[in-house]
């Protein structure tokens, strides 16, 4: 049986970096994503499925900059520990304030993971990562007639 699931979400990074600083940090970043497997390896995480960030379209008038994410998986949710193990060492390898990670699955509704890098940005190597877990559930209610 196919239970088709979604994730998608994004990597925000830091703010209060300066412009050297920042281009470092972007480089940093894409990098680690760039060491990813590709798709068709079967593994949870590919480079394909992330937006890799340019570093020669900086615009350091922005202060921060977005990673998105998304893929389809054939029911992910029994294995998300492993998705998550995964996920969680490339963010070790980045440059982050805030992420966000949304699991939409057809059994069990929308999952919403957030980390956040609190009063200090990521930086690589830093632990540890604290995630917080969001559940929606919408249930078919039929409504009962008089």
């Amino acid at each position: 049986m196919n239970q088709e699931s979604v994730v998608y979400g994004y990597i925000k990074s830091p703010n209060s970096l300066m412009n050297s600083q920042t281009i470092n940090c972007h480089a940093i970043n894409r990098k680690a994503l760039i060491s990813l497997p590709t798709l068709d390896s079967n593994a949870f995480l590919s480079r394909d499925i992330f937006s890799v960030p340019s570093l020669v379209s900086y615009d350091d008038s922005l202060p921060s900059s977005i990673i998105h994410f998304g893929n389809t998986y054939n029911g992910i949710e029994y294995e998300w520990g492993h998705w998550v193990e995964k996920f969680e060492s490339l963010l070790q390898q980045m440059y982050w304030d805030f992420v966000v990670v949304h699991l939409e699955t057809e059994l069990s509704g929308v999952h919403t993971f957030t980390w956040d890098s609190g009063a200090a940005d990521h930086v690589p190597g830093k632990a540890p990562l604290n995630i917080r877990c969001e559940w929606q559930h919408e249930l078919n209610i039929q409504k009962r007639r008089a």
